[in-house]
């Protein structure tokens, strides 16, 4: 009798078993069905990434400066060719000309040293007033009610048409001129320190509360150094502005300074004095924003902030 685990001749092998196949027949592809196929990834071949040339840069000074020479390039163009008239406009190379003739002179060195006078001598009066007021609207809510909504109403009163009124005050000597430069100043610096004072961080201000500062030390910790930004960004504009407030003083009854040559070239046509005298307010009033763009970089270097994107 045969064991049962013997194979037994003739039996029909398990429904569930592969059928034998035979040495020579090809193998079938298709898996079996239940189970995994799992397939190797094929071998790729490593990306190569271009080749990009280096990009040149260019200074940022070049970059600056390619503004102002293509403006003047096009002006002494037009000049050349004869599309802007010398009566309507000098060329570039006659205004050099005559800044050469009035140095050797000594006529436009005096007319700076007069027109810089006025301009600093307005500019700390300004600056004391709007520093003075700042503080208190900014610091004192009684201040801030008393004083802030009267600088925002003269604030619409446009300064240049009190000239007539500073005449009549004042006379026609050097104290109109100044007043004028100081009102010019004044607003500015106030509104951007005042404004400077009350964004600072409350956080800040009760972070410095915790840790036992007092009211003064409040200020000069955490509220001045807030308002610092602000009040550098007022003194840029309150120098250009000073600078500006002297070009319509210096128009009325002046007898010396750059506006003083201005009113004597527009008397006689002299549109290479006149370009002359706007050249040198302009250069002026860049020197100055640049010594307030250095102190910036010198106050602010505790500061992390952006400087732009890109070359």
């Amino acid at each position: 009798m045969p064991s049962s685990h013997s194979p037994v001749s003739g039996a029909s092998p398990p429904p569930d078993a592969p059928a034998p196949s035979s040495p020579g027949a090809p193998k079938d592809p298709t898996p079996p069905a239940g189970s995994t196929v799992v397939r190797k990834p094929r071998p790729t071949a490593p990306r190569t990434r271009p080749r990009t040339r280096p990009r040149l840069r260019v200074p940022r000074g070049v970059r600056r400066a390619s503004g102002p020479v293509g403006l003047l390039l096009i002006w002494y163009l037009a000049g050349a060719t004869g599309v802007l008239p010398e009566t309507v406009l000098a060329s570039p190379v006659d205004v050099v000309r005559r800044g050469a003739d009035l140095i050797g002179t000594g006529e436009l060195p005096r007319a700076i040293a007069a027109s810089g006078r006025r301009a600093a001598i307005g500019f700390l009066i300004g600056a004391a007033v709007a520093l003075t007021l700042s503080l208190t609207a900014g610091l004192f809510r009684l201040g801030e009610d008393v004083i802030d909504a009267s600088m925002g109403m003269f604030r619409a009163i446009p300064w240049v048409g009190l000239i007539p009124l500073f005449i009549v005050w004042f006379g026609i000597d050097e104290t109109p001129k100044i007043a004028l430069v100081a009102l010019g100043v004044t607003y500015p610096l106030y509104f951007n320190i005042y404004g400077g004072i009350r964004s600072a961080d409350a956080q800040l201000i009760e972070a410095g509360r915790m840790v036992g500062l007092g009211r003064i030390g409040l200020i000069r910790y955490v509220i001045l150094p807030s308002a610092l930004p602000g009040a550098l960004v007022g003194l840029r504009y309150a120098l250009s502005t000073a600078w500006l407030a002297l070009v319509f003083a210096e128009q009325v009854n002046a007898d010396a300074g750059i506006g003083y040559l201005m009113s004597n070239a527009q008397q006689y046509f002299q549109t290479d004095v006149i370009v002359l005298c706007l050249a040198v307010y302009a250069v002026l009033g860049l020197l100055c924003d640049f010594a307030v763009r250095l102190l910036s970089r010198r106050l602010l270097d505790w500061r992390a902030s952006f400087d732009g994107e890109g070359a």
